[in-house]
């Protein structure tokens, strides 16, 4: 895949929750502009789905993430 420049859309929702996917793959579930909602929606998700692991990655804007990349997972304490 050609490396796209990150758009703008991409510079105001750094971060990315990504569900782990068999064989290294991951899927984007959703992207947020702020951390505590990335959060919130993780303890949604682990409610409704509790056996699919989900990780909350951050995205600066130099790195895009697409399909060649892979994300350096942030360990981030959460409350359930």
């Amino acid at each position: 895949m050609i490396p796209k420049e990150p758009t703008y859309r991409d510079r105001l929702q750094p971060w990315h929750l990504i569900r782990h996917l068999p064989n290294c793959q991951r899927l984007t579930v959703a992207r947020f502009t702020r951390r505590r909602d990335a959060e919130s929606y993780l303890n949604a998700l682990r409610h409704l789905m509790p056996a699919v692991p989900h990780t909350i990655v951050f995205v600066n804007a130099v790195s895009v993430l697409d399909e060649n990349t892979v994300p350096i997972p942030m360990k981030l304490p959460i409350e359930v």
